[in-house]
């Protein structure tokens, strides 16, 4: 067995937030000194065609010596993009009844095309 996964094993406290297709584990484990530290797992579920699925799973390992910065760094980025976006979620993934904006403006502007086109009728033999 790695050494590393020795390191994994000494669990000592976790949270699990649950997203969709994805899960995102908290851990706080234990060094060989006795120290801890906390890793951060995001796993994501990819189903196949035939059924079957698989997990690909991304890990970051968040030293004490590094808290401070990222706590700050992390609570700056969402609130920046809470105070840019609000809270309400507008991706097509998360909302099924999502309507582009686009649709619209995208039949009008294929209304003003004319029928007749200036375009050349080529075939592709006479090349």
């Amino acid at each position: 067995m790695r050494e590393n996964d020795m390191l994994e094993k000494e669990e000592i406290f976790s949270k699990v937030l649950r997203a969709g297709r994805r899960t995102y584990f908290f851990d706080v484990r234990a060094t060989k000194a006795d120290d801890y530290y906390i890793t951060i797992t995001e796993s994501k579920k990819f189903t196949e065609e035939d059924g079957s699925f698989h997990f690909k799973k991304h890990k970051i390992y968040l030293y004490k010596e590094d808290f401070a910065a990222f706590s700050e760094i992390l609570n700056e980025m969402t609130s920046y993009v809470l105070n840019h976006k609000g809270e309400e979620v507008i991706s097509e993934r998360h909302q099924k009844d999502f309507k582009k904006e686009y649709t619209t403006e995208k039949v009008l502007a294929e209304e003003t095309v004319p029928e007749t086109s200036s375009f050349i009728d080529i075939d592709f033999d006479d090349i």
